[in-house]
């Protein structure tokens, strides 16, 4: 059942839920049902649970979905004292090398306190470090413990050659993952943008080994990841929601005018505008009007526009099955089949497609 927000426009009962736990009022056992599953598949369950328990209201939530949102907030915590371990360790291991370590995406969040971030979960920690900084980077992190989880020669080229990060590292005891970039895109990708520039803006925070993105560059990170990088969206809504909670810090005209400028600084306009046009339409994020008015005339027209747009809405929309049914399945491919597009020139997608399916049918 959608749910008016503020601007009266209707949104859905998991994104009302989320941002405004009070609307949820009193749900039928249906209800919260269908409230529960559409958050554990959204990766929004934490963050439903610690919005209830902020308000005083989990404790009035029936019984059965109250030990699901009980879990959460136990996970919730738990992962909170692992990520504290976690970037000690991975202090530990990088403090000696003089090297600037940025914290992105989740962690980041929980290292800058941001609102939002209180019950979101995460599977894995990703940096960033400058290009020439990742062979001295590679090796302190596998002398403690970190070690490449791709081992095949090709995975290792499409890593090092193409992508914006190493292979992905896994700890030999642990079993944690973390993730070295040198960007945001890879460099083969259509869309060019300058991650030396979001390097030079990071910011320290007090007593923190690790900086993380300045606010405007976190939320143009974080429409491009969302919009503009592997197409694979089992954790978009969530991503659609972390961009509302950093937009809905900014705290007037000229934090929006600093968003745009640097947007068309670091060329990434194009996710900005795809980011603002979503909020609008599916959480009621409040935009300034010409701001919006730029977003919708930026956004792709005719036929692919249309169909990119359904296939956005379909993959961004909450759902509370696992069979996700033709419609969604068919929207999952045609945006995994635009982010390769996005990522690589044909010669390489074609290799690179013709190499995977060879290696599934060996």
């Amino acid at each position: 059942m959608p749910l008016p927000d503020a601007r009266g426009s209707a949104r859905g009962l998991l994104v009302s839920g989320v941002l405004d736990p009070v609307s949820l009022g009193t749900l039928s056992p249906g209800q919260w049902d269908v409230l529960i599953r559409q958050a554990r598949l959204s990766r929004l369950l934490g963050r439903l649970a610690v919005g209830l328990e902020a308000c005083g209201l989990l404790a009035s939530v029936p019984i059965g979905p109250r030990q699901h949102l009980e879990w959460a907030i136990a996970r919730v915590n738990t992962q909170a004292e692992e990520l504290g371990w976690e970037l000690s360790c991975i202090e530990e291991a990088l403090s000696g090398l003089d090297v600037p370590v940025i914290l992105l995406k989740g962690a980041a969040y929980h290292v800058a306190g941001l609102a939002f971030a209180g019950g979101r979960l995460f599977g894995d920690i990703d940096i960033m470090v400058a290009p020439e900084a990742l062979p001295r980077v590679e090796a302190a992190l596998m002398l403690k413990g970190w070690v490449n989880s791709h081992h095949d020669d090709y995975d290792q080229r499409y890593y090092r050659e193409w992508m914006h990060e190493l292979p992905p590292m896994q700890h030999i005891r642990r079993g944690t993952t973390l993730d070295v970039h040198h960007s945001i895109l890879p460099p083969t990708a259509r869309l060019k943008t300058r991650p030396d520039l979001l390097m030079d803006a990071a910011m320290t925070l007090d007593g923190c080994f690790f900086r993380v993105l300045a606010p405007e560059d976190r939320v143009l990170h974080s429409a491009t990841h969302l919009f503009f990088s592997e197409g694979e969206m089992a954790g978009g809504l969530r991503d659609l929601l972390d961009l509302d909670g950093m937009i809905r810090g900014f705290s007037g005209d000229e934090d929006w005018r600093r968003l745009l400028l640097r947007a068309a600084e670091i060329g990434l306009e194009r996710p900005l505008f795809m980011a603002l046009h979503y909020l609008d339409r599916l959480v009621g994020t409040p935009v300034p009007g010409d701001v919006l008015d730029l977003a919708r005339r930026r956004y792709p027209v005719g036929f692919g526009g249309a169909v990119l747009d359904w296939g956005l809405r379909m993959s961004l929309s909450p759902s509370d099955t696992l069979d996700r049914g033709v419609p969604r399945r068919l929207s999952e491919w045609l945006l995994i089949i635009r982010g390769h597009w996005q990522k690589m020139p044909p010669h390489l997608l074609v290799m690179h497609l013709g190499r995977k399916a060879f290696v599934r049918q060996s």
